[in-house]
């Protein structure tokens, strides 16, 4: 049963797994460590992609590993909060796994919601507003169902090792990130306009974008970048009249 007061949380690009930079297991601990003193006072609980560095789930088979992420969110969610995981682009190859074991609500595509009177608009954000035709392709190989069965006719250790390659290969792997570009070249704050033009959000709420940052529109409206916790540590909260971004030591 769903609290009726409290605290609605937002975080995401864990990585959990990533093998570059920090030890990942200490970066699972401090996300645990997170999570159990949010949970006594949060109503809900979203947490918008790329959540593992890399997820691919089997029929029969899921990925090795993040033992105490999976044990304490699903302690959370045993509990009756609702705890809300969104694909990213590093883990956006789920089945059933996490719904059925760890009782999460798994979202494939932007949710729109509203909490109290405001409207919110929540996604990882990947390849949303993007012009990048490169990045759209690749997107696009990602999502492609029969090339999604192929690759699982591949044997796991196979199809995770060849996974964890890649991760390391990408930008994020190599420690690269990007600064804020501004509001003309963001794609996410690009496409937030283009969505207020067909309805009304007062918030929309990224990850992706690995920078922890509130950027007010014109109308009033804010985007929020959730930031990470490759680096650092930062996350939303909703206390009802106001959302704020904390960074966690």
């Amino acid at each position: 049963m769903v609290r009726e007061h409290g605290k609605i949380f937002f975080a995401s690009d864990f990585h959990l797994g990533l093998r570059a930079g920090k030890d990942p297991r200490e970066r699972e601990k401090k996300i645990v460590e997170w999570l159990l003193k949010i949970a006594p006072e949060a109503k809900e609980i979203y947490l918008l992609g790329d959540i593992f560095d890399f997820w691919w789930e089997y029929k029969l088979v899921v990925p090795k590993g993040f033992t105490r992420f999976l044990g304490t969110i699903s302690a959370i969610t045993d509990s009756g909060i609702p705890v809300h995981f969104f694909t990213g682009n590093h883990d956006m190859w789920i089945r059933d796994y996490l719904s059925t074991e760890c009782g999460l609500i798994c979202h494939t595509e932007p949710y729109p919601t509203t909490f109290g009177n405001r409207r919110f608009y929540l996604a990882h954000g990947e390849g949303l507003g993007t012009v990048n035709f490169g990045y759209k392709i690749l997107l696009a190989i990602f999502r492609n169902k029969p090339l999604r069965v192929l690759y699982s006719a591949l044997h796991p250790w196979t199809g995770v090792s060849i996974g964890h390659k890649w991760s390391l290969h990408s930008r994020l792997g190599k420690g690269i990130t990007l600064d804020f570009m501004g509001e003309e070249k963001e794609d996410l704050i690009r496409h937030s306009k283009v969505t207020l033009s067909r309805e009304n959000f007062d918030y929309f709420i990224y990850g992706h974008r690995h920078i922890s940052l509130i950027y007010k529109l014109p109308n009033g409206s804010q985007v929020v970048f959730l930031g990470d916790w490759v680096k650092n540590g930062s996350y939303a909260e909703w206390d009802g009249e106001n959302l704020t971004l904390i960074d966690y030591h």
